[in-house]
């Protein structure tokens, strides 16, 4: 009597319930890598902006990579209205958020784990000046936002413009201040885009590099203003005291200074 046969005319009309296993667990590692998170995270907030923002008057633009002096720097979303610009800062975090304004640093704890990162909004700092230089406009008319995404929860007080979830909406929304004129938020909408740089994984790989040329202590640079060598030297005074920072070998001709990471 033939007992393979039947065993394996099962296996074939049943396969399917040995591959769901695997196929969920490759699915709940892909979900699990930070670029994944990352990048479901500004997916979010690119949808409900769209959703939730009257399109007449909030212009959003995702992905924003802008020249500056030390190489580039890339936007997760900026939204352009008659009350002001605002930068967002996608975050997608679970666990609990520990910081403060003007901490370097923040905390997120998940379970037993501790995990440090950038202080967000210090990171969005740049983004916003980067902004603020391509469009010419007043530093009070461009707002930074930072928006955490996932199931995270914050553990310690937070400034306004740090939201959880959809409440960057509402945070957007509380600026009922004009600051510009319909025709002046199309201009700046056409100076963003033909400022940004081509969206694409070749500008993505560039962007990539050069952070990883800026934190590297190691790595020569020279100075965008006068073409002379940067040098690492250390704040003396201040509440940055102690910190390391680029700063131009032509200094006092030249003070251009660049931000180490």
């Amino acid at each position: 009597m033939d007992f393979i046969t039947p065993i394996i005319q099962a296996f074939a009309q049943a396969w399917w319930l040995f591959a769901i296993p695997a196929v969920l667990g490759l699915l709940f590692a892909l979900l699990a890598l930070p670029a994944v998170k990352g990048y479901l995270g500004e997916w979010v907030v690119r949808v409900s902006a769209r959703r939730l923002l009257d399109p007449d008057t909030y212009v959003p633009l995702h992905n924003v990579t802008l020249r500056t002096r030390d190489g580039t720097t890339q936007v997760d979303h900026v939204i352009v209205s008659p009350f002001g610009i605002f930068v967002i800062e996608t975050k997608n975090m679970g666990g609990w958020i520990f910081g403060g304004e003007r901490e370097p640093q923040w905390t997120q704890k998940i379970f037993r784990k501790t995990f440090r990162f950038q202080n967000p909004l210090r990171q969005n700092y740049k983004h916003v000046k980067a902004v603020e230089e391509i469009l010419g406009v007043p530093s009070d008319t461009v707002h930074s936002v930072v928006v955490f995404m996932g199931d995270s929860r914050f553990k310690t007080p937070m400034p306004p413009n740090v939201t959880k979830g959809l409440g960057y909406i509402r945070h957007i929304k509380s600026f009922h201040e004009r600051v510009f004129a319909e025709e002046q938020v199309r201009g700046l909408v056409s100076d963003l885009e033909s400022g940004r740089m081509r969206p694409s994984m070749e500008t993505h790989r560039n962007h990539v590099s050069n952070l990883k040329k800026r934190a590297d202590p190691t790595a020569e640079r020279a100075c965008p203003a006068c073409g002379s060598p940067m040098v690492i030297r250390n704040v003396r005074r201040g509440a940055r005291a102690g910190q390391q920072f680029w700063g131009c070998s032509g200094y006092p001709k030249c003070r251009v200074t660049q931000e180490i990471g």
